[in-house]
């Protein structure tokens, strides 16, 4: 890459100052909070702007990529953002470069809105009204009401509540980290299982494959045809460390022809494809059905594939358990219980794809091979959504390109990683676990949840509910949450979660609900290691340091909990960091990693490196190979060893689990539209079907509060231009988005892009209020519209199955 003169950096010296912290004072929710500096400090002139230091560090929010910063410091502070410029940046060896969220990374260190000291709630929960307090309270605070309530209630009633803030670091990481090494020294947790980006397919898929593993983007290379399935890397992991780049570069090599599904004409199809084809939200496995029954009655399907590797295709490999005629086949036509053959006719009317349409392509995924089928996480986040992901998987099951170079599973991609060794976070005393979704009925009904019913797992039910809420890097307390103004009202009672500790680096909307608010440093202000998150065939490290001091009052996660610990009892301390500071845990970790690979460089090597990249030495990564290869000596971890099409462990929770008629789990992976889908009557009093997308201006939520984003990208809805002809709503038209649950407002994007009946909002949007409590939101955030109610066998969150209705302001 070519490095930028000196002089460019003073094009940007206005924008540079308007980042700077100096002399600021924010206003959250007409409330002045201490977040930024009041004291004098030298203003900045042009002339200072030169080069001082280069510090690498990294992107780590959750947008599926990992990517490489490097920061320039002058005075203790980032003026410039990089990328990474190491390697030839050819094809397998590439340049990991930030998207323009990542470049942006000055700008939310140097936000004026940061969050400074430590504070306590003077207001009521969701308000926004804080007061400073000392590290020594709050830390104290903290400590006598986490003794108190394990005291009164036992560990079980302390949950740490799913997060993704920081998902790539090793000591900083939220998901499965620090926290619960933190409570697992302190006698453990409620725990969780699933996360909302893909509860239902990692729970769905381990029934078919006994795993939910994908070739490699990269082996694109090797393909002739790319199906995708709701799956936008365009948007959700668009930096040169996520799939855009290894999509379109693979397909450069193997000249393969893409067709993408989706609701939406998404930036990954964008003039890519050679094909988009439409389709109702939630239909997909009906549109598979149909595919199924072409190939089936074509003799399109590889059967000595079927007949060798797999269970429950046909009557002769179903299994003796299961009911004669149960199986697939007789499921597409026809001859099982429903009675009804998946034709292209049938599929059309639910899908609103042409018959002529599903025919033609059916002929083509079954007579081109290899084949790669794959789908994003959209289509699982639905009401029945873990039957959808098991039926994409179908595809090329019926084809025998599973376990092939250019084929995939149906599973979303994989990736090759390096060598890493984790924090480690102990063994968690406490057996308990909910479902990460249901955290909000675990407050309000918790003793009342049992297994069968709300999917507990460890125990039969739960014995106590959430007392204590830790929420450290996430926004999952309102903003990425389902019904906000449920949650809202549930929080206000101060006798269910007696306590809520926040740790972050801004007031979010989750931060307001904050007992105890905690000022955290960014991952760019500390040390740490980063592994590539992607579906390449190139894995990489990056080892990050702090770019700049800690500012103000703010103190790193380890560093926090550390003193906490102390708090807690010297065991606890003990426990928790084992005499180890964070830099010295991190050497530790990476000498564990270079006794297992000894290709890595020395730790103060790789420090001055910043990144280092591994090749793949399988060249791609191909799920399920050693398994084609050899079934007898590499079995799947299926209780058959092989796919299983019939899963009698579904068909045995079927028949003991409490579900309503909605609400469907099955042996085969069959349609059924579940709940707010388009057939639901409630389509006669909300008419539109509400689907939510990753936003090119955030991760998330993070990122949502830079103004050179949000300015980049508006938040709007998008309504098909019919529709909003008929609605009479110009494209930039404020509107109104609600249904029986609550109202957003925000603007109007008249396009072709979607399907009518349809409309589509960015996920992520901080959810703005006029005033504390008021139901209405104003800021476009799509939760105030969601459902609480879970998908039925992973208890998952179906943030795509609404439906709403739109009108003009």
């Amino acid at each position: 890459m070519e490095k930028r003169s000196p002089d460019l950096p003073k094009v940007s010296r206005r924008n540079f100052l308007k980042g700077s912290t100096a002399g600021l004072t924010t206003v959250a929710t007409g409330i002045s909070l201490p977040f930024a500096s009041k004291a004098k400090q030298k203003p900045m002139q042009a002339q200072d702007i030169v080069p001082d230091k280069t510090v690498w560090s990294m992107c780590s929010v959750n947008c599926g990529s990992r990517c490489a910063l490097r920061l320039h410091v002058k005075n203790d502070e980032v003026y410039w953002v990089e990328t990474d410029n190491t390697g030839d940046d050819s094809y397998g060896n590439h340049q990991i470069r930030a998207c323009q969220r990542g470049r942006s990374m000055r700008r939310r260190m140097n936000h004026p809105d940061r969050l400074n000291y430590p504070m306590k709630r003077i207001g009521k929960r969701g308000e926004g009204k804080f007061e400073r307090i000392s590290w020594d309270e709050a830390l104290n605070t903290i400590a006598d009401n986490l003794k108190r309530i394990v005291k009164d209630y036992g560990n079980e009633a302390v949950y740490i509540n799913i997060a993704s803030g920081v998902v790539g670091g090793n000591i900083t990481r939220a998901y499965y980290s620090i926290m619960n090494r933190f409570m697992n020294s302190y006698g453990g947790h409620l725990d969780f299982y699933g996360s909302y980006s893909d509860a239902q397919i990692s729970r769905a898929m381990p029934y078919t494959y006994g795993s939910n593993l994908g070739n490699s983007s990269s082996d694109i290379a090797n393909t002739k045809l790319v199906v995708q399935f709701g799956n936008n890397p365009a948007e959700t992991k668009m930096s040169g460390g996520g799939i855009t780049y290894h999509l379109t570069q693979a397909r450069e090599q193997s000249k393969a022809k893409m067709i993408v599904i989706d609701p939406r004409y998404t930036d990954t199809a964008g003039g890519r494809e050679d094909e988009w084809i439409p389709i109702r939200p939630g239909t997909d496995a009906a549109l598979i059905a149909a595919l199924a029954y072409v190939l089936i009655t074509e003799n399109l399907v590889d059967q000595p594939f079927l007949d060798k590797y797999c269970v429950g295709y046909d009557e002769k490999t179903l299994p003796p358990s299961a009911p004669k005629n149960s199986h697939y086949k007789a499921y597409i036509l026809g001859d099982g219980d429903d009675g009804i053959a998946k034709t292209p006719k049938w599929a059309e009317q639910i899908t609103g794809i042409p018959e002529a349409k599903i025919i033609q392509l059916a002929r083509e995924i079954g007579s081109t091979k290899p084949c790669f089928i794959t789908q994003g996480l959209a289509l699982q986040r639905k009401s029945n959504g873990e039957l959808a992901s098991r039926a994409v998987a179908m595809l090329p099951i019926l084809t025998g390109n599973v376990g092939i170079h250019g084929g995939n599973s149906g599973a979303r991609e994989s990736t090759y990683t390096p060598t890493l060794t984790r924090f480690p976070i102990l063994k968690n005393p406490v057996k308990a676990k909910i479902s990460c979704f249901t955290w909000t009925d675990a407050i309000e009904r918790g003793a009342e949840m049992t297994a069968l019913k709300d999917g507990v797992q460890g125990k039969e039910k739960l014995d106590v509910p959430i007392k204590f809420l830790w929420n450290y890097a996430g926004n999952t307390i309102i903003n990425q949450h389902s019904d906000i103004n449920r949650t809202h009202e549930l929080l206000q009672d101060e006798s269910k979660c007696e306590m809520i500790v926040v740790i972050e680096n801004f007031m979010t909307s989750s931060a307001k609900y904050a007992d105890i608010l905690l000022p955290d440093l960014m991952t760019t202000e500390q040390e740490d290691i980063v592994p590539n998150n992607d579906a390449c065939n190139m894995g990489y490290l990056i080892f990050g340091q702090p770019a700049t001091s800690a500012k103000f009052e703010r103190r790193s996660i380890y560093d926090m909990l550390s003193d906490l610990a102390k708090r807690l009892g010297q065991d606890t301390y003990q426990a928790f960091t084992e005499g180890r500071t964070q830099s010295e845990w991190l050497q530790f970790l990476y000498a564990d990693m270079r006794a297992k690979d000894p290709n890595l460089p020395s730790y103060e090597e790789f420090k001055q490196m910043g990144i280092f990249k591994q090749q793949d030495p399988r060249g791609h990564f191909v799920a399920y190979k050693d398994f084609r290869e050899d079934p007898e000596n590499n079995p799947l971890k299926t209780p058959s060893g092989k796919i299983e099409i019939y899963s009698e462990r579904l068909a045995e929770i079927a028949n003991t689990w409490k579900l309503d008629e909605q609400s469907v789990i099955h042996p085969l992976p069959i349609y059924h539209s579940g709940f707010n889908g388009w057939d639901d009557p409630k389509r006669n009093t909300y008419p539109f079907q509400l689907i939510g997308f990753h936003h090119k201006a955030r991760t998330h939520s993070t990122y949502g509060n830079i103004d050179v984003l949000q300015a980049m990208t508006r938040q709007d809805v998008w309504i098909n231009s019919v529709d909003a002809q008929r609605l009479g709503i110009n494209n930039g038209d404020m509107v109104r988005v609600f249904n029986e649950i609550g109202e957003t407002r925000l603007a109007a994007k008249v396009t072709p892009r979607i399907m009518p009946g349809i409309v589509a909002m960015g996920e992520g949007a901080w959810h703005t209020a006029n005033v504390w409590g008021d139901k209405i939101d104003h800021n476009g955030s799509i939760n105030v519209l969601t459902t609480q109610r879970p998908s039925p066998l992973a208890k998952g969150n179906p943030q795509h199955s609404n439906l709403v209705q739109v009108e003009k302001l």
